[in-house]
């Protein structure tokens, strides 16, 4: 609008957003969480600027602080899926994390939807905070609270469905909101309802479609499980 003179009215953001039905929860599978009572989920890529090695220095210190009963499972794959699974080695967190590398979109909505919470570890900077990540709407299309860093897009996609950490403290704050979620059931399930309603009304894909596309909408009680 300000370089090109167009007019605001002639302007359409078009968002990342989530088909709501292909992108749908599926039962949980307790297995999946390797024996812990907890389960924190992620997808994404796996490179510098994805925070990947935040959340394994996270899982570190949950070890140290003996919160062992929370297992990280990190699916996708990039150019640094090897080094991230050489440092989970090196900082001896092989019984609290797994990176399952790319896997088919069937595996992967059973973990996230067997996930207590869910996470975007991306390193606070000007790219990640003014790029919406599609993580964010799967995570809140299958109603599951998260816990992300400070970012524009972040917090204006997930609004009361995540808490936001401290860039200047990373892991020890990041790890201090997974705990509070996971030592609060009621606010996770108030956090995933509220995420579901917000992809439900504003952010699926079929709000940047046009025309529009048939309405997809289902209750959150629905698709919950």
């Amino acid at each position: 609008m300000t370089r090109g003179g167009i007019a605001k009215d002639d302007v359409f953001v078009v968002r990342n957003g989530v088909e709501l039905n292909r992108f749908k929860p599926v039962p949980p599978n307790p297995a999946l969480k390797g024996g812990k009572r907890f389960l924190v989920g992620y997808v994404g890529n796996m490179s510098a600027q994805d925070g990947l090695d935040i959340l394994i220095e996270v899982a570190l210190h949950l070890k140290n602080i003996g919160r062992r009963e929370v297992h990280f499972t990190c699916v996708g794959g990039g150019p640094g899926l090897a080094s991230l699974r050489k440092l989970v080695v090196d900082k001896h967190v092989e019984d609290m994390m797994t990176f399952t590398g790319r896997i088919p979109d069937g595996e992967l909505l059973e973990i996230l939807s067997t996930a207590d919470v869910c996470v975007n570890p991306d390193k606070p900077c000007s790219m990640n905070s003014m790029s919406t990540m599609i993580k964010i709407m799967e995570y809140m299309a299958l109603g599951k609270p998260i816990v992300q860093f400070e970012g524009t897009e972040g917090r204006f996609s997930a609004q009361d469905s995540s808490l936001y950490g401290d860039g200047d403290n990373q892991v020890v704050d990041f790890s201090e909101k997974i705990l509070w979620l996971l030592d609060h059931p009621d606010e996770r399930t108030r956090m995933g309802e509220y995420g579901w309603r917000r992809i439900e009304k504003e952010l699926a894909w079929e709000y940047s479609v046009w025309p529009p596309a048939g309405s997809v909408r289902k209750s959150f009680q629905q698709n919950a499980i």
